[in-house]
């Protein structure tokens, strides 16, 4: 199981993160530090798979972003590249060429996006095309609801 899934840039900034596992948000935040230093500190031909505390940590850096994630040791470290090559091709998708800037001004888009990949630290859907029609539904729903407002207001009602 996945126990957490950070994305971060090569200048050490937070840019998303998912705990599927409840932990004190003291310790996440010493967690966050303590990797994101220890992935950005190795050279970049070095494995992308590392044992630390008691995980296997797997990343892979896409651009200027780094996408990690913690899973359970006895996991499959490349079932855990596969399912992160599959959220980037999401968002790929989504965005057009996905960018770090993208991440930072749509994030709960990203969110809802590994939302619909994931569930529970579990892969909940495979297929890219059922969590693109989600997100397009997701979409319309809110541009609705936008047109409603604005109708409200226009009336005067909000």
């Amino acid at each position: 199981m996945m126990q957490f899934m950070l994305l971060f840039s090569r200048q050490g900034k937070l840019r998303l993160q998912k705990w599927w596992v409840a932990r004190p948000e003291k310790d996440k935040k010493k967690v966050t530090r303590e990797l994101m230093t220890t992935i950005l500190s190795r050279k970049p031909k070095m494995c992308s798979f590392l044992e630390w505390r008691d995980f296997k940590v797997v990343y892979k850096r896409y651009a200027s972003l780094y996408f990690c994630c913690a899973v359970e040791v006895k996991d499959n470290e490349l079932l855990t590249l596969e399912i992160i090559h599959r959220y980037v091709e999401l968002l790929d998708k989504y965005f057009g060429s996905v960018c770090e800037l993208d991440i930072i001004f749509n994030f709960e888009k990203a969110y809802f996006m590994l939302d619909e990949l994931m569930l529970g630290g579990e892969i909940q859907e495979t297929s890219k095309k059922n969590v693109l029609k989600a997100i397009a539904a997701q979409d319309l729903l809110q541009e609705e609801a936008d047109a409603m407002r604005n109708a409200l207001e226009e009336m005067g009602f909000l």
